[in-house]
């Protein structure tokens, strides 16, 4: 475990059990040195205690990383919470977990994310004041979504010397809420959609609304496109999958998209330019970091069209120091975060 953090370079990490409720959670904090640490709650099964650890260490140094570079004055922290197979009441079970965050005095916010809600946020509420996303606050993912939409025409120009979508072949992994609106955005500016999740509801949907094409899950990371986009669960650029990549670029909405830092030199070498996933991403972390603060929506906005921006300067970085994207904005990262 301690070897995990100081890998990860973590500041502290809490532990806590509820009997009652059946709460098994873990808060991880990467960093509090540019403000509290912000980051949403998971709620999904996991194949052993150490699988959770790792998730929740992973998401918050991303968090960390988000943040820093969308130039929010916070840290970032993640918590996961395992799921048991029956939960008996769900509320209370948030309720317990609402008051394990509010022992930290602050230093950790808590959002939505997988397989939490915005009334799972207003349970913690009704114990705490550190979190967002709650149902009065709103759903972060449209902005998630909006941020992407930017992030992916940024990337287009960089790659394809146009941010013009039009005609532009778009594979897409995942049609959850942030995946179905980036799907929108998309077709309205003309993109030719290619779509795979594992609801075939959605993927349907998809076809009937956007005149999608429907791709087999595991086809698609291997379908030709113009960009690649994942917007399901992390680390689907391993080994094998990126060695079975026909695209000219990734952009997508998944954390945790590199199953190790290697697979962004790899996809460098092979002149698949990669968009940083916590960078591209950080739209939802924008909207709730602004909406915790009480700002308004223009303030959000203006927010959110750094993303763009920071990317296109990533990338110009990159190339000039002939240095993958990733290891560019990992290194950027780094010294906004520990600067002294």
């Amino acid at each position: 475990m301690f070897k995990q953090m100081e890998a990860a370079r973590l500041e502290s990490l809490h532990i806590a059990q509820d009997e009652k409720t059946g709460l098994r959670g873990i808060i991880a904090i990467h960093s509090t040195r540019r403000g509290p640490a912000l980051g949403g709650c998971r709620f999904l099964s996991y194949p052993n205690e150490q699988a959770a650890l790792q998730d929740a260490i992973r998401l918050a140094q991303g968090m960390s990383y988000k943040a820093a570079l969308a130039g929010l004055e916070l840290g970032g922290g993640k918590s996961v919470i395992l799921r048991p197979a029956h939960v008996d009441d769900r509320a209370a079970l948030f309720e317990a977990f609402g008051r394990f965050i509010d022992s930290l005095d602050g230093r950790y916010i808590t959002a939505m994310d997988s397989g939490t809600s915005s009334e799972d946020m207003d349970c913690i509420a009704q114990y705490t004041q550190y979190v967002t996303s709650t149902t009065r606050a709103g759903d972060p993912s449209p902005h998630t979504a909006l941020g992407v939409f930017a992030g992916l025409r940024a990337t287009a120009a960089a790659r394809f010397g146009s941010d013009d979508l039009d005609g532009l072949r778009v594979a897409i992994q995942g049609l959850g809420h942030v995946g179905y609106a980036l799907a929108e955005h998309l077709q309205a500016a003309g993109a030719e959609l290619f779509v795979s999740d594992i609801d075939a509801g959605k993927v349907q949907l998809a076809v009937e609304q956007l005149g999608a094409r429907a791709v087999a899950s595991e086809a698609l990371l291997s379908t030709p496109c113009d960009i690649l986009a994942p917007c399901g669960l992390g680390g689907v650029l391993d080994r094998n999958t990126v060695a079975k990549l026909r695209c000219g670029a990734i952009a997508g909405a998944a954390n945790n998209q590199l199953a190790n830092p290697e697979m962004g030199d790899e996809l460098d070498a092979r002149g698949i330019l990669y968009a940083p996933d916590y960078v591209i991403n950080a739209g939802g972390l924008i909207y709730v970091a602004l909406t915790h603060q009480g700002r308004n929506s223009g303030e959000i906005t203006a927010q959110l069209s750094h993303i763009s921006q920071r990317l296109t300067e990533i990338y110009a970085e990159a190339q000039a120091h002939k240095r993958s994207p990733a290891r560019v904005a990992d290194s950027l990262a780094e010294r906004l975060v520990f600067a002294d």
